[in-house]
């Protein structure tokens, strides 16, 4: 069964409004075959944090977003 949401930021696959290239991955966190933002969670975070409040996104609930990445399988060591 396929993932229900992205293993790198935590997006539900429902709410990505581009079109994916990794059955893992949202459009946002793999991109021309690699994923973005490299391998620094707190820099990702801050990243996907912007990236919500400039789509409108609360800044309360962005931040609690950006908080929970670190719980996203790409992230676990």
């Amino acid at each position: 069964m396929a993932n229900s949401m992205c293993e790198s930021c935590l997006m539900p696959f429902s709410k990505d409004p581009g079109v994916r290239e990794n059955e893992k991955y949202c459009s946002y966190c793999f991109k021309d075959g690699k994923l973005v933002g490299g391998d620094d969670l707190k820099a990702f975070q801050k990243c996907s944090y912007d990236a919500m409040v400039a789509k409108g996104t609360n800044p309360l609930l962005a931040k609690f977003f950006a908080w929970s990445v670190r719980f996203a399988p790409r992230w676990k060591k």
